[in-house]
Formats: structure tokens, C-alpha cells, sequence
């Protein structure tokens, strides 16, 4: 790959982000359709510098706030929900070293970051007791380097990865993230992804049997939890503007199509509404959804700010501040993920419906994304907060 553009500060950082989503979205439908993976849209991705915007100034990155993440993620989540997706647990695990990596790690990795480099997951594991039950471990040798073994599902970005943090335990049961090269022997990731929506996230299956990683490419994710962190809220903050993207990319589908294709019902026509845009009943639904876009974008960014002033002064009040904020934000716009990208059919008439158009694929990736991990729950912990006090727990999912 070609050496990566460095970017130099927020503003820069949502022009790019802005110029690559008005081209992502040109084929991303027929990305869709077709299953064909996003090697080339990834590769520009990465030249443009937008992988490296969260890395730490002295090591030579912009540090944008967590608001322009956000915004860079719902930027892109508009054009292409699929391709938003693949980077969210780059990020995630760029923020994993910035916490708990050494000097050296993060000396090494920032350099790789800067380069272009993607990082991967391999987090979530099937047929366990529940989704924290990790088994995969991570085994000392003599040497005092490590083998790794387990199976990972749900593994978006793995197969476009240079790098993939694996998330195992070691002997104490503690958890640990190993940084494993994509082409490291014993590692296998199979493109067996077949989801209903994010069809090109390719979040298959990585396979690990005894894969070699030497001492320092372990940093130790469980003491993340040991004090007020924002690992659980920045991770959620970009699923938040994922389905804040969604939301906004079906509600300018559905802008788009009734202006230029609907033919506005025979009774609104026998009013004198000359075109489906003048129908005084699409007119109101169309105010309703844009109220809904309207107000998931007003909380991811009422959320960005809540982390961005807990990251400048973290204690345990501001990280429940913050967990809280991203909560309700979450929550918000993946109702309107669901209800924007349904409505899309319901404001454009039967048309709408056809294959060969996929308007299709912005409901099957708010209906597909939104499954995560529950919104109820979310809703428990913010009754908790507000009526009792209750801080959210440090489990890194709020």
C-alpha cells in the first residue's frame, strides 16, 4: 500500500471524511448486491489518514475529539453502512493501546497506524454462556512469549486487517488483547460472513491454533476496567453514529426518490398536488422522520461532548456522565435507524420495494447492526442513573 496522508487537526479530519463519503456512496448499493468486498474503498480509507486521526500528538497524530469521530463515522455510515462499520474496532483497539499499551507498543504501533495500517477483531465468540464468556487463551512459553488458540465469530474488519486484536485470556484469567499479524502462522480467517445487512463487512470466522506472539505485542485489557475508563463509551459512541448514519443516508434515499420517481396517489392528485412531494400527508410523514434524524444527531453530539469533557477530566462521575449520554444516544438512533429505513418503503410507494433498486439494504443494516447488543438494557442503566444514582457498570458495552 501507498505511504498514508497525515492529517492535521479536526477540521481537516471532516473535510476528508466528507469527500470520501460522497464517493463511497456512489457504488455502495451495488457493493450490496453483489457481496463485492471493499478492498479498494479500504485502501483509500486508509491513504487518506482517517485510521490515524485518534492518535496521540506526540506521537505525530491529529487527536481529534471523540465529536469528530463520531461525525466521521456518521459521515460514512450515510454513504455505506458496511464500509463504516469495518473500522469501528480499529478505533476501538487503537484506544486500547493509547490506555494500556507501554512506551515501546505504542511507539511501534502508532507508527503502524500512521502508515495506513488497519487493525482488525477477533473479540466475540459463539456458543458460550454469554457474550463475555471468553475462551480463548492465551498460553506462556518458556521463552515467555505466547500461544494462542480459540475460534472468534463476528470478526469485522479481520480479513482486511494488517493487524488483529485478539481478546483471550492467559493463565489468571484475566483478559489480554494479543496484536497479531494478519499473515501469522496458525491464524485462518474464513469469509464465511452471511448476514442479512452489512453483507461486506465480511465479520466471519478467525481460527486460531497455536499461533505464535511474542511478549510485547500482549497489552493487559483487564486492568482497563480497574478505574473509571471510556473504553465501553467511545466503542458505543461509534455504533451510535453508525445508526445515526443510517438513519440519515434512508431518510435522504427515500428525499430523493419521492422527488424524482413517485407518482403521488390519485386522491391527493385529485386535490391538485401535481407530484408526490406536494402530498400534504408525505409532507407530515417526512417532517416526523426528519425529527427523528433530527434528534439522534442532536445526541450523538450532546454525547461526543459528555466523553470529550470526560476524557479531560476523568473520575468516576464524568465516566458515568459520559457512559449515560452515549446510552441514551445509542438507544435513540437505533430506533431511528429501524423506523427511518422501514419508512422508506411506506413514504415511496411500491416501486420502492423493487430488488434491483437494494433501497432494501439501509433497513437490513439498521436491523442488523442494531442487534450488537440491547437497547433494554441501556434503558435499565439510565432508569438507574437518573432515578437512584446508580453508576453504569465497567464492562466496556456502556
Amino acid at each position: 500500500m501507498s505511504v498514508a496522508d497525515v492529517i492535521a487537526d479536526d477540521a481537516e479530519a471532516l473535510v476528508v471524511a466528507a469527500e470520501l463519503a460522497a464517493d463511497f456512496r456512489k457504488g455502495a448499493a451495488e457493493r450490496d448486491a453483489r457481496r463485492r468486498l471493499p478492498h479498494t474503498e479500504l485502501e483509500r480509507l486508509s491513504a487518506s489518514g482517517l485510521l490515524a486521526v485518534t492518535v496521540p500528538a506526540e506521537f505525530g497524530g491529529a487527536d481529534v475529539r471523540a465529536e469528530t469521530l463520531a461525525e466521521i463515522f456518521r459521515l460514512l455510515a450515510a454513504a455505506d453502512a458496511s464500509l463504516a462499520q469495518i473500522p469501528q474496532s480499529h478505533f476501538v483497539y487503537v484506544g486500547v493501546l493509547r490506555r494500556q499499551g507501554t512506551d515501546e507498543q505504542q511507539e511501534f504501533f502508532f507508527g503502524e497506524v500512521l502508515a495506513g495500517k488497519r487493525f482488525g477483531n477477533a473479540q466475540s465468540e459463539a456458543g458460550t454462556r454469554h457474550v463475555q464468556d471468553i475462551r480463548t487463551r492465551l498460553a506462556r512459553l518458556p521463552d515467555g512469549s505466547y500461544a494462542l488458540d480459540g475460534v472468534k465469530h463476528y470478526s469485522t474488519g479481520a480479513l482486511f486487517a494488517h493487524w488483529i486484536p485478539v481478546l483471550a485470556r492467559t493463565e489468571d484469567d484475566t483478559l489480554h488483547v494479543a496484536y497479531v499479524p494478519r499473515d501469522a502462522s496458525g491464524l485462518t480467517v474464513v469469509d464465511d460472513w452471511d448476514g442479512m445487512g452489512q453483507r461486506t463487512t465480511a465479520s466471519g470466522t478467525v481460527r486460531l491454533e497455536s499461533v505464535p506472539v511474542p511478549a510485547d505485542r500482549v497489552v493487559p485489557h483487564h486492568l482497563t476496567f480497574q478505574g473509571p475508563q471510556l473504553h465501553g463509551a467511545i466503542a458505543q459512541l461509534l455504533h451510535a453514529a453508525i445508526d445515526a448514519g443510517i438513519a440519515a443516508g434512508a431518510l435522504a434515499e427515500a428525499v430523493e426518490f419521492v422527488r424524482t420517481k413517485s407518482r403521488p396517489w390519485f386522491e391527493s392528485a385529485a386535490e391538485g398536488h401535481g407530484s408526490a412531494a406536494e402530498d400534504p400527508l408525505l409532507i407530515q410523514r417526512f417532517g416526523e422522520l426528519a425529527i427523528r434524524v433530527r434528534a439522534a444527531e442532536a445526541l450523538l453530539r450532546e454525547a461526543s461532548r459528555a466523553v470529550d469533557a470526560a476524557r479531560a477530566e476523568l473520575t468516576d462521575d464524568s465516566a458515568a456522565e459520559a457512559s449515560i449520554a452515549v446510552a441514551t444516544a445509542k438507544v435513540t438512533a437505533a430506533q431511528a435507524a429501524v423506523e427511518v429505513s422501514g419508512a422508506l418503503f411506506e413514504v415511496s410507494g411500491t416501486r420502492s420495494a423493487l430488488d434491483s433498486l437494494n433501497l432494501h439494504r439501509h433497513w437490513r443494516d439498521a436491523r442488523t447492526h442494531t442487534l450488537h447488543d440491547p437497547a433494554r438494557w441501556k434503558v435499565q442503566h439510565i432508569g438507574r442513573y437518573v432515578l437512584n444514582g446508580t453508576r453504569p457498570p465497567r464492562h466496556g458495552l456502556l
